[in-house]
């Protein structure tokens, strides 16, 4: 097949060009219009939360999410945050930039999400809050890590990035926490771009929240008592997300049938596959991820090479938090061990699960990955 298969390709065949018709006839296309206003109110219901405040970013909603609990809770600098080392940078990102600490826990081996198992042997007198964080379309085991937070008084924040939709024994992940962020970055279930929204039903934690993200605006406007940021969502990038999350039902169920597909064509490479299922959840497979045995002589980048070879387009596992090298010139971190996400990275990748695959490139991208093994 000569045809290049990218990572990803979204579907905008909903409403999106008509809500953006619609801000730029009414020439409100810049931020607090009413299609920011309806994604804030729709997507806070659908996810069982009282309010939504829409941003720029995910990343950028973790750094007012962290700013707003700090200044809110009166946590002191350096206070420590517990985050998953197999995850974007953006948690440790946001913690630096609000002087706290980033705590970090391994992944467990068969879903790729935080090892609960780990978190209370890193809990210290320091310890304020716990970044929740949802990896790859399946949600964290969520009960056990709320009766941790519980027993020590902290904070838990849901990165909820990649789920939109997902749910937890049926209930809507976002839901759980003082406070959740999700990603309506491009290869998302809801794609405008950029830009993301934060979610909460503390009416004082919203106010910190817009107040963050607004350059600390005050009634006077221009008088300033903190710094903050200007992480505004446009109503363009809204009207976009608002159409996206019309159909977000429809995305995810073609993202569970690709994603069984998948399973079923892969089943006897010697590798294991994104976790199709828990007690809890089913996988809505943001990604679909393969991670190589240790039985295997080549690593991801041997079989990432390969794939491309064949107009067949992936992408590598997160690189550990841990071992970020911004992080280890930063000096604050100790040579920390974390095998699990250490092999995740060193023999994980993942494949096309575009909106758009059709099976025939379905069984071709399998067909390319399994005769790597044949050869081998």
């Amino acid at each position: 097949m000569s045809e290049f298969i990218p990572v990803f390709e979204p579907k905008l065949n909903g409403n999106e060009k008509k809500y953006l018709m619609q801000c730029i006839d009414s020439g409100w296309i810049g931020a607090n219009g009413p299609f920011v206003k309806k994604l804030e109110d729709e997507f806070s219901l659908f996810c069982s939360q009282k309010y939504g405040s829409c941003v720029s970013s995910a990343s950028g909603g973790l750094d007012i999410t962290l700013r707003a609990l700090k200044d809110l809770y009166k946590w002191e600098d350096f206070s420590e945050v517990i985050i998953p080392s197999f995850n974007i940078i953006s948690s440790a990102q946001s913690c630096i930039y609000n002087k706290l600490k980033p705590v970090f826990v391994d992944a467990e081996d068969r879903t790729w999400n935080i090892d609960i198992n780990k978190i209370e042997e890193v809990i210290t007198k320091k310890t304020r809050a716990i970044i929740l964080v949802h990896i790859y379309g399946l949600p964290c085991d969520i009960n056990p890590i709320l009766d941790i937070a519980k027993k020590y008084n902290l904070k838990v924040i849901e990165d909820a990035a990649q789920a939109h939709g997902q749910t937890y024994y049926n209930k809507k992940c976002g839901s759980f926490s003082d406070i959740s962020v999700f990603s309506f970055f491009t290869n998302k279930h809801i794609a405008s771009g950029e830009g993301g929204i934060i979610l909460t039903s503390n009416e004082e934690i919203l106010d910190k929240v817009n107040y963050y993200k607004n350059l600390c605006f005050t009634k006077d406007k221009f008088i300033h008592n903190d710094l903050g940021w200007n992480y505004r969502m446009t109503n363009l990038q809204a009207a976009v997300a608002y159409a996206q999350f019309e159909k977000v039902g429809e995305t995810i169920k073609t993202k569970i049938e690709l994603g069984s597909k998948y399973q079923e064509l892969l089943k006897n490479i010697p590798a294991h596959l994104s976790c199709h299922k828990t007690e809890y959840a089913q996988n809505h497979y943001w990604i679909f991820g393969v991670v190589l045995n240790n039985d295997v002589k080549f690593d991801s980048k041997y079989v990432q090479n390969k794939l491309a070879q064949a107009n067949i387009e992936t992408r590598p596992f997160f690189y550990p938090i841990h071992k970020q090298p911004v992080l280890q010139k930063m000096g604050i971190l100790d040579n920390i061990k974390r095998p699990v996400s250490e092999n995740l990275y060193e023999k994980g990748f993942y494949i096309p699960m575009g909106l758009t695959l059709t099976d025939s490139k379905l069984e071709y991208i399998s067909d390319k990955i399994k005769d790597l093994f044949r050869k081998s």
